[in-house]
């Protein structure tokens, strides 16, 4: 048997595979099909969801709801028909057909045009110690998208996704796991399109077509089979659909969508304030300062160092005072410090609220605090418990959380002692009755909702921003995410574009990566060329790591500084548009940076177009990712499309090549885009609007423009307004129609500017009533 670098050969343990169906019976919305010891049950959620369980044993496990905001029960009742033969068993929806076959229960999925999705392969289920999978066919043609956090291009046909959350320090191209486990994907190919999702906390992983051509696989360890597939045939039906599943962000306060600055660290009290005064007195806008580890007293969380940070109240009213929100750090470890008068420590150990080994031990590690313990976050009295802790920062102005290290990220020595990785032991016990091995992949999820419904709680009246680094499916509804430790490469900036749209194609839309690279020292070239991409992130956050060279936008010389300067203005000047995404996020799950297949599905050109990049519907960005590079290839889809900067008209499907000087990035907008934009501010709110100007470029085109006051939670009581705007041609005449507004928020005064782009503009007062504008 062949070997190779002195590795062994193995020899797999065989799967047991489901057998025939002796047995049928049906329920309100479940068939299920007795198959010897083995059951199978699919349930109908609603016309393009069904749930596939498979119980090896006959006995499913209780419901789990750490990631699904949706129980079965909870659906609306949806009409499906049962057609039963003598070989077959079908499920009928309004949208989809579910046939079981019941000599291998193989289960095929077909559209209405009878195309076959989501079809099991020969060998459809099957289980063996420790382990169950399902096999499925790929498609001719068919791509895959999606999987949470992953590096590498777009497409991820014949590659292995591993969900089993990691501290990837370090990772590249090839990296498998990494900080975010969410074990969901969507396949397309013209016409067709479905999702999968997982449902398995425990280690899982995905063979797309590796380990057998033609056929992916799904397997976690788990005891049982859990699966939802969700019919199209667009990508965004499909997220609607997974988001419904799993939950929806809320709205972000707004001044979460400006510029954050970060760095590991801004040490002291001093720092903070001379970097304030840097961003003002250059007039680059910037919203958000974010605090890292070193303004803790040792690395304790809840805490802050005495001298370094003297005075942190008075500290934050001056930074709200320049229109600075200020956001820290917290790690889950806790600093193991008995009789140490510490009292993040002491509550924990008089509440038994830190995880345990299986004999009782009190588990430890070792992070930056050396060593440490950890709260139980599956526990809902630790989360409450962990919430209210930080009252202590909300108390004194804290208007954000960035939670860390919560893979959890721990090590077996002190930190500096070349120490190795590790986690809790699979047997701990966590939560109610669940073990670490069942957990782990939720530790992050769990601490990430600890902090949001804590700050809801003692910020009641403001929307709070969370950020973390790790989480499983359904991280949306908790918290922003962020990419982990990147580095100040040209190919982790040509990597960000295709990790956040995937991420986005997870339904997870409030994302973002480090911009000029977190680890390393970004040239001036690079950093220019990232700070336009980072213009488009969801998360706008600039940050760079001890011992590497400051990375704010002005260190690099006055040329990168303008040009910084320039593409935050625009930023600002687009948070209208940029923050209507957020609220179709908010309601709908759609991304808000997206691949061009999402809008494109039936166009085999944009199945691999990874560093082209839509920010919503309208604006299409072709960043440069190479040093010394100033023209590349851009494929502009079906259509009329607009180049932003000089108006040229181009139409699709074409390729062109696009001329990008370090100050340019390509940037093209939709035939009958409307587009809304406000005047350049240094922060959110900084001063009352004085016009909205509507950017409109010849066409027909729909657009719902949402607002609301961006920071209270009035806008759950209905307390925001809509409006329809339209654009249609007829001849050489344009049409621009405003409906009237509608809904109980009102703006301040300000006027209303049309500009149909590369013709004129009208200006009027925005009294809120329609309008029809002749252009």
């Amino acid at each position: 048997m062949p070997q190779y670098f002195g590795k062994l050969p193995v020899t797999h343990q065989p799967w047991t595979t489901i057998g025939t169906v002796q047995t049928v019976r049906t329920s309100d919305r479940t068939l299920s099909f007795v198959c010897g010891d083995a059951l199978l049950t699919i349930s109908v959620l609603a016309a393009n969801l069904v749930r596939v369980r498979l119980a090896p044993t006959g006995e499913f496990i209780p419901r789990r709801s750490w990631a699904i905001a949706l129980d079965d029960a909870e659906w609306a009742t949806v009409p499906f028909e049962v057609r039963e033969t003598e070989a077959t068993v079908e499920i009928i929806t309004v949208q989809m057909r579910v046939c079981v076959h019941k000599q291998n229960c193989r289960i095929t999925c077909f559209d209405k045009a009878n195309r076959p999705f989501a079809q099991d392969a020969e060998m459809s289920m099957g289980w063996r110690m420790g382990a169950v999978a399902g096999w499925k066919e790929i498609a001719p043609n068919e791509h895959f998208y999606g999987f949470g956090e992953r590096t590498g291009f777009l497409d991820k046909l014949s590659e292995v996704k591993t969900n089993w959350t990691v501290d990837a320090l370090d990772y590249d191209a090839l990296t498998d796991a990494m900080y975010q486990a969410i074990p969901f994907f969507m396949a397309l190919r013209p016409d067709v399109g479905y999702g999968i999702f997982l449902n398995s906390t425990f280690w899982s992983q995905f063979d797309i077509g590796v380990a057998q051509p033609g056929v992916w696989k799904m397997e976690t360890h788990g005891n049982e089979l859990d699966y939802y597939i969700i019919y199209g045939p667009e990508p965004a039906q499909i997220l609607c659909t997974y988001t419904h599943l799993t939950g929806r962000m809320s709205l972000p306060p707004k001044w979460s969508l400006g510029y954050h600055q970060c760095r590991w660290s801004y040490d002291s009290e001093n720092v903070v304030r001379e970097l304030a005064r840097e961003f003002r007195q250059r007039r680059i806008p910037c919203d958000v300062i974010h605090l890292d580890i070193d303004y803790m007293h040792g690395y304790r969380v809840f805490t802050w160092s005495p001298k370094r940070f003297s005075n942190p109240e008075k500290m934050i009213a001056d930074l709200a005072g320049d229109g600075f929100k200020t956001v820290t750090i917290i790690d889950p470890g806790v600093k193991y410090e008995p009789e140490a008068n510490y009292h993040v420590f002491d509550q924990g150990i008089d509440h038994d609220y830190f995880v345990r080994q299986a004999d009782g031990v009190l588990f430890h590690g070792y992070v930056w605090p050396d060593k440490a313990v950890f709260p139980d976050f599956l526990r809902s009295d630790v989360g409450n418990w962990w919430g209210d802790l930080h009252k202590s920062l909300t108390d004194i102005g804290v208007a954000g959380i960035w939670n860390d290290m919560n893979e959890p990220a721990i090590d077996n020595r002190p930190f500096g002692d070349g120490g190795q990785k590790i986690w809790f032991p699979l047997d701990a016990p966590q939560g109610i009755d669940a073990t670490h091995g069942e957990v782990h992949n939720l530790y992050g999820l769990m601490m990430a909702k600890s902090s949001h419904e804590g700050l809801k709680r003692h910020r009641s009246t403001e929307r709070s921003f969370v950020l973390t680094r790790s989480g499983y499916a359904g991280v949306q509804r908790w918290s922003a995410v962020w990419m982990g430790d990147n580095h100040s490469l040209w190919s982790h900036l040509e990597m960000s574009l295709p990790m956040l749209c995937n991420m986005g194609l997870s339904g997870v839309a409030f994302v973002g990566c480090d911009i000029g690279g977190f680890a390393g020292n970004a040239t001036p070239e690079l950093f220019a060329r990232w700070m336009q991409v980072g213009m488009l992130y969801p998360l706008m956050r600039g940050h760079s790591a001890l011992s590497t060279a400051r990375h704010e936008p002005w260190v690099f010389g006055d040329r990168t500084e303008n040009i910084c300067r320039e593409y935050i203005n625009l930023r600002y000047q687009l948070l209208p548009y940029i923050y209507n995404l957020f609220w179709e996020a908010a309601t709908t799950g759609a991304p808000i940076i997206r691949p061009l297949l999402y809008h494109f599905p039936n166009d085999p050109q944009t199945y691999s177009l990874y560093d082209q990049v839509l920010l919503g519907a309208s604006l299409m960005a072709a960043p440069i990712y190479r040093p010394g590079v100033e023209h590349r290839s851009v494929y502009l889809p079906e259509g009329i499309w607009y180049d932003w900067w000089s108006g040229e008209r181009y139409v699709g499907q074409t390729h062109i090549l696009a001329h990008a000087p370090l100050e340019k990035m390509p940037l093209y907008v939709r035939s009958g885009a409307i587009i809304p934009m406000q005047p350049v501010s240094q922060y959110v709110d900084a001063q009352p609007l004085e016009y909205i100007r509507l950017r409109v470029w010849p066409g027909n085109g729909i657009y719902t423009f949402f607002e609301d006051d961006g920071h209270t939670f009035e806008y759950e009581k209905q307390n925001f307004s809509l409006r329809n705007i339209n654009i249609f041609t007829q001849g050489n005449q344009i049409t621009v129609e405003i409906g009237d507004r509608e809904g109980k928020w009102t703006p301040t005064p300000r006027d209303l500017i049309v500009e149909l782009v590369g013709v004129g503009e009208q200006r009027f007062p925005d009294d809120g009533r329609g309008r029809s504008l002749k252009f």
